[in-house]
């Protein structure tokens, strides 16, 4: 693989590390934060490194550097040597974007494919600022499931690993990927996670405690959003939205409603899902679904988001009607134009 051990060459020299990822973290973006940083810790002792997020659901518990996170995002370093945005692009890492851009070097790991990242090739230098020189440096790779997956290639051939590290990246792979369900999942995805479990962590607690396991409050706004869920599109999608006096009505966090658009997609006939969880007046947070017939990073980044192929999402105005409905004409356009290329080929 092609970024073998670029970690180490990446941070050589380096004092200060800042390493850091999306709002409203998942499992992807606290094992690769979480992943590095214990990486980091081992192979630069002498080095201050430092983590930023806000503050993981309590599943993640399970790794043991979690505790040391920094969610209230102080630091007394005014410049890190090297920051890492990991998972993102540099605008959805919240109070993190800020010690990002005071950086010496940024460099941005992610697989997204709605990630242009800062329009330099991997390993490319450039002018960045009013402060002077500043390396930019972008690994983006859309081909791989999860950036645990690509944190794993760019680490030492795993030598340096230890339970803690493994963990943390397998916890990643198995939520990008739903437990090895998804498309994105390949062979060397595979490979990657016997590796990984050779470390003596019981994976399948791991898969259950982190992946499957729901509370009691998760299960009942997960049964409410599907009772409430409206088919339309002749059955080939299925909207579903909450609104902040139910969520309020549950206590429930961003993190309870995980899964709910998974759920809902697996709806015998449908194509793709769009549920919706209200976090200001007429204002969503909306994700998307695809069996695979409708990009839906394609409808989101119209909108101004992003995503993969079959797992996007957006912030949009509006009410839910509307919402629903400028959704659902670019959902309905893909499948229109699929039906009628399919149509041109069996003539």
């Amino acid at each position: 693989m092609k970024y073998n051990k670029a970690i180490l060459k990446l941070t050589a020299g380096a004092r200060t590390i800042g390493i850091s990822g999306h709002i409203r973290p998942d499992g992807d973006c606290v094992g690769a934060v979480m992943g590095l940083y214990r990486y980091l810790k081992k192979m630069l002792p002498e080095a201050e490194i430092d983590a930023f997020l806000e503050k993981p659901a309590d599943i993640f518990n399970c790794l043991d550097d979690v505790p040391k996170i920094r969610t209230d995002f102080l630091t007394s370093v005014d410049h890190y040597d090297i920051f890492f945005a990991l998972d993102t692009v540099k605008e959805r890492m919240g109070e993190a974007e800020k010690l990002y851009d005071r950086a010496r070097k940024k460099i941005n790991i992610d697989h997204h494919i709605s990630n242009s990242g800062s329009g330099y090739n991997s390993g490319s230098n450039s002018s960045g600022g009013s402060g002077g020189e500043s390396s930019y440096v972008d690994i983006i790779d859309p081909t791989v499931g999860s950036t645990c997956e690509l944190l794993y290639e760019c680490m030492d051939d795993a030598a340096n690993f230890d339970e803690g590290i493994a963990k943390a990246l397998y916890i990643g792979m198995i939520h990008d990927t739903g437990v090895f369900q998804y498309s994105n999942t390949s062979p060397r995805t595979l490979e990657i996670a016997a590796e990984l479990i050779r470390f003596g962590f019981d994976f399948s607690q791991l898969i259950m405690d982190t992946f499957y396991e729901r509370t009691y409050i998760q299960n009942q706004i997960m049964a409410r959003a599907i009772l409430e869920s409206i088919l339309f599109m002749e059955g080939r999608c299925i909207v579903s939205a909450l609104d902040k006096r139910t969520i309020d009505f549950y206590g429930a966090a961003a993190y309870d409603m995980e899964g709910i658009v998974n759920q809902l997609l697996i709806t015998k006939g449908v194509e793709c899902a769009i549920f919706m969880v209200q976090t200001g007046t007429l204002e969503y947070k909306v994700s998307l679904r695809s069996k695979g017939l409708v990009d839906v990073a394609q409808v989101a980044a119209y909108f101004g988001g992003g995503g993969h192929v079959r797992a996007a999402g957006v912030n949009m105005s509006g009410t839910f009607h509307d919402i629903a409905n400028n959704i659902s004409y670019h959902i309905d356009k893909q499948l229109n134009e699929r039906n009628l290329n399919k149509a041109k080929r069996d003539i």
